[in-house]
């Protein structure tokens, strides 16, 4: 079962181009695979390199609904998958005592109480639908079970109501900025895609997309600049959003060159540890880039 959103590799690339995502050749392929097979797509890479964007730009080029489930620590199968609204439960058993409790219990485990959380609100969805399953390598190992039955199968199991099957597949799309390794189990699901940080021409057109009134001559110091910060030995390389926030920065200064007092001012924009700001500011070499 495909989704059907994207003709070829081609299209792919100008339609997400319409929405302002520049998608390098190796990002349009791995996604018109994944829709044209079918298949969940794992995205991997730093923080800030167009992970969540990708998934946000699918979503607005397919007309599709966006449903979002944001991993943390501590994440459970109520938060993921569905909960029983158990005050409304309550007043109900309370409304029916006259009732047997095999009729109270019918009813009280129907549609009309149940809470659908972001996996089964995409699985039940009628309309195209993009699932995000954002920041995955954030969650407990326990949560990529749950995923499991709805990636192989795209179908989740309530108890007391049976099992529930998409009839609409949805697009997903997990990432992960690889804090820690994700099972075997899941990454054979997927197809995999590693985004990061983009070579220096499409990063000067992601600049100029995004920041279009920075100039060419400026646009190019920027992204030389932060190349030469990445190549450092930092504590957090500055991501492609960070160089974005910079050039927005340097156009509200009115800066027009990249100088040392201007850069000096700004680090902290694009660099977020005292260490690395005190690092560039004494290794950073404005002549040579």
């Amino acid at each position: 079962m495909t989704t059907g959103y994207f003709s070829s590799v081609d299209d792919v690339t100008e339609r997400l181009a319409a929405t302002g995502y520049l998608a390098s050749p190796a990002v349009a392929t791995t996604v018109f695979l994944a829709d044209r097979l079918g298949k969940p797509l794992l995205v991997e890479g730093p923080a800030g390199v167009g992970k969540t964007e990708l998934a946000k730009a699918v979503a607005e080029v397919a007309g599709a609904r966006l449903v979002r489930l944001q991993c943390y620590e501590g994440v459970d199968e109520s938060r993921a998958l569905y909960e029983w609204n158990h005050a409304k439960q309550l007043l109900r058993i309370t409304a029916g005592r006259d009732e047997t409790w095999d009729e109270t219990r019918t009813d009280i485990f129907s549609e009309e109480f149940l809470l659908p959380r972001p996996l089964l609100t995409a699985i039940r969805s009628a309309e195209p639908t993009v699932l995000l399953v954002d920041e995955m390598d954030k969650a407990d190992i326990e949560v990529e079970g749950l995923l499991l039955e709805v990636l192989s199968d795209f179908q989740i199991t309530v108890p007391e109501l049976g099992t529930i099957t998409a009839t609409r597949r949805p697009f997903v799309v997990l990432t992960s900025n690889a804090g820690r390794e994700l099972s075997e189990a899941l990454r054979r699901r997927c197809l995999f895609l590693h985004i990061g940080f983009p070579e220096e021409e499409l990063e000067r057109r992601i600049v100029s997309s995004k920041v279009p009134g920075l100039g060419a001559a400026l646009t190019a110091s920027v992204v030389r600049v932060v190349g030469a910060l990445r190549a450092m030995d930092l504590r957090k390389a500055p991501s492609v959003a960070e160089t974005v926030d910079w050039a927005r920065t340097l156009l509200a200064l009115g800066a027009d060159a990249l100088d040392e007092t201007v850069v000096r001012d700004s680090l902290g924009v694009i660099l977020k540890h005292q260490d690395d700001i005190q690092k560039a500011a004494a290794k950073l070499d404005l002549d040579a880039v």
